[in-house]
């Protein structure tokens, strides 16, 4: 098999439900001369962003998350207003409303793509320095508690299993790294 031709055919992709956030659909494929149908969700994009303090604290989100059924420690974020908005433009606005702060630099740290067995969600996510306070402005449905953490107490939160959304832990391993990265660059 080449590995430049995909060796999936989409034979059929029918809607099953279309909600705020997301599209389900039923695709009808081709695999190895194989017909069967896979799930396959759209999500439209939502930009992160993980905000550092001038003390070099990581400002994080406490929130009850229905999925889970628990209260998630995260970096802020938020899905797209529309397809084409900059994700950028997206991560700023997340975190003003999420958490209070504007940045006066934003940086790209690191894309994801959350869940790539099912779905296309494509989050960017941001570097944020030079916080200015503003305050909170949360959705009617939002509940969330802003945090100050010391990166390496993140980490062990991380390798303790607390942490465990994977934006959250892709963008504090990927700031971690890029601070050992900056540092022997100095050296």
């Amino acid at each position: 098999m080449a590995c430049d031709k995909a060796p999936v055919e989409l034979i059929e992709r029918r809607e099953v439900s279309k909600g705020k956030i997301l599209t389900v659909y039923d695709d009808t494929v081709k695999v190895n001369g194989n017909i069967t149908h896979w799930d396959f969700i759209h999500h439209d994009g939502a930009a992160a962003v993980l905000p550092v303090t001038s003390e070099g604290k990581i400002l994080m989100v406490r929130q009850y998350r229905h999925a889970l059924g628990r209260f998630t420690l995260e970096i802020p974020a938020g899905k797209l207003d529309s397809p084409n908005e900059e994700k950028a433009v997206c991560a700023a606005r997340e975190l003003e409303e999420e958490t209070g702060y504007k940045a006066k630099t934003i940086k790209p740290l690191i894309n994801v793509n959350t869940t790539v067995a099912f779905c296309d969600e494509f989050i960017g996510i941001f570097l944020a320095t030079d916080l200015e306070k503003t305050c909170q402005h949360l959705d009617d449905d939002e509940d969330i508690n802003v945090e100050a953490w010391e990166l390496d107490d993140l980490i062990k939160k991380i390798f303790a299993l607390e942490i465990t959304d994977s934006k959250t832990v892709a963008a504090i391993m990927s700031y971690a790294a890029l601070l050992r990265a900056t540092e022997k660059k100095e050296m």
